[in-house]
């Protein structure tokens, strides 16, 4: 079975084609702040091409949850929905943080740009399982709550952000998640048997556009 996934939580485009045996088929990524919308489905068209295989083919759809920027998260996970759709096929999501680190996992924090001078963050334990947040908080803050309790920080968060994690090791070569990982745990999904579930968005954070209020009243009442 072959199991597209993606994400774009950050601004990374992330794309990949695995199998069920836990390869890595193909895989496009472009890094483009604020194109997600531009560049997902040139991605997905350039990586079923390069698997050799037309939608058709998908047993399943692996995508990340987030948490990210609304704009950009909502491109990702309303494609899964209409494609899981359209192909009658389930989607697995996956917060976004867990697709990081990898099968490499450890004893770590994840962090990730939430702008604003805030940071997405997630503890992983030593197997690599997530065992707090997703959160939203100042870098400075989510430091000091773990300081000699974690020993190492990844993602573009902590890189960002380095002077507020210099008591850490930080892992500069691990930023973004990886669709390859998003696949692979969809995949897993995908051969337990386990449906597809709905694809709720980790927003953390309210979007700046909001319906507006109740007009002001300019006479006396």
């Amino acid at each position: 079975m072959l199991v597209l996934a993606f994400d774009t939580s950050t601004p990374l485009v992330t794309v990949a084609v695995v199998d069920t045996g836990g390869h890595v088929v193909s895989e496009h990524e472009r890094l483009a702040p604020n194109k997600q919308g531009e560049l997902l489905a040139p991605l997905i068209h350039a990586a079923l091409a390069d698997a050799g295989a037309a939608p058709d083919r998908l047993g399943a759809l692996g995508v990340g949850l987030g948490p990210g920027p609304f704009t950009g998260l909502r491109v990702g996970v309303v494609s899964a929905a209409v494609m899981a759709d359209a192909l009658q096929v389930p989607a697995h999501g996956t917060c976004s943080l867990d697709a990081v680190l990898g099968p490499a996992g450890g004893d770590c924090l994840v962090i990730t740009d939430a702008r604003r001078r805030q940071v997405y963050w997630a503890r992983y334990d030593e197997a690599g399982h997530r065992v707090e947040g997703p959160e939203l908080g100042p870098p400075a803050e989510v430091a000091d709550r773990f300081r000699g309790a974690v020993p190492r920080v990844a993602g573009a968060g902590a890189v960002l952000y380095r002077e507020c994690f210099a008591d850490f090791v930080i892992d500069d070569d691990t930023l973004y998640p990886r669709a390859r990982t998003l696949g692979l745990l969809a995949a897993e999904r995908a051969e337990r048997g386990e449906p597809g579930g709905v694809l709720t968005p980790m927003y953390l954070r309210r979007p700046d556009a909001q319906p507006p209020g109740p007009p002001k009243r300019v006479t006396p009442a």
